[in-house]
């Protein structure tokens, strides 16, 4: 081989390693991403950011930590309330990366990490509730369950709680049966009270119609013509026909007088304040026909 031809060899071969050099030397860095650059096993200060950057080859090495809100479930726990039922629940985290260099250096898997630490503090606040905050109360607990989680992963773990919701509660079959009991119960007596308070409101209404009767007979005598036509209108075989007791009353005394007096006579009986007059009813046979 001539000197020529082993000069153009070793460009060639420098040109090759130069290329997959540079080749290797480029990262690109998403807008979502930070990069995070380890030379010979120490952390460089600062993070790359979105677009193209460059690493010394073999010596430095990048780590790519999505700054994107991640969603996690949180598995079903078992707990106990304060008022002793036993219940499930689950939920569900938001958080995002703050500080990517905190979150790979300071924790090994900070997505595992916060996993634990949001199953742990669920079964926590669970002990700490009752059973109606669980059910009516959700937004105060899942406040409180993000102070909670937040507290050990956002200064040293450099992750940030933004939400924490709970999914659902579930309850023994036992525990549903006796809150249903207990809902209609609760009903059947607001029912109850509406129900009186309505018979209460109909005998006051009635006792003013009665007072404004009384001051005038005319308006008694006015509602029985009414009466009666109100159910002359329906079709049966019912006739009524007003008849004033006064009348009876002037009928029996006039009974009495005449009839022979073996004895003294005895204490008339006070006489009976005026009332309104009644309606005798005589009812026929409903296949009979008028003569």
């Amino acid at each position: 081989m001539s000197p020529l031809q082993t000069v153009i060899l070793i460009l060639l071969i420098v040109f090759v390693v130069g290329l997959f050099t540079a080749i290797g030397a480029v990262r690109i860095v998403q807008q979502y991403e930070r990069g995070v650059v380890f030379r010979l096993g120490r952390v460089l200060d600062g993070t790359r950011g979105p677009g193209l950057t460059l690493i010394v080859p073999i010596v430095d090495r990048m780590m790519k930590v999505n700054l994107q809100i991640t969603t996690m479930s949180v598995p079903g726990q078992d707990g106990i309330t304060r008022d002793n039922v036993s219940v499930r629940v689950d939920a569900v985290v938001y958080f995002r990366v703050i500080d990517p260099i905190k979150a790979l250096v300071n924790v090994q898997n900070y997505l595992y990490a916060v996993s634990q630490v949001a199953q742990t503090s669920l079964r926590a606040v669970i002990g700490r509730a009752d059973l109606d905050e669980l059910l009516s109360d959700r937004d105060k607990l899942n406040a409180e369950l993000t102070a909670i989680i937040d507290t050990p992963t956002e200064g040293p773990w450099g992750v940030r709680i933004e939400r924490v919701e709970l999914k659902d509660v579930a309850l023994p079959e036992s525990m549903k049966r006796s809150m249903s009991r207990q809902a209609e119960a609760e009903r059947e007596h607001r029912a109850r009270v509406i129900a009186a308070e309505g018979e209460y409101q109909a005998a006051t209404k009635l006792a003013q119609a009665a007072a404004a009767m009384a001051a005038d007979p005319a308006a008694l005598q006015l509602r029985l013509l009414q009466t009666v036509v109100e159910v002359a209108a329906e079709k049966n075989s019912t006739l009524v026909m007003p008849f004033p007791v006064e009348l009876l009353r002037f009928l029996d005394r006039a009974t009495e007088t005449s009839r022979p007096t073996a004895a003294p006579a005895a204490t008339a009986p006070p006489a009976a304040p005026p009332t309104a007059p009644s309606a005798s009813v005589l009812t026929r046979p409903r296949n009979a026909e008028p003569n």
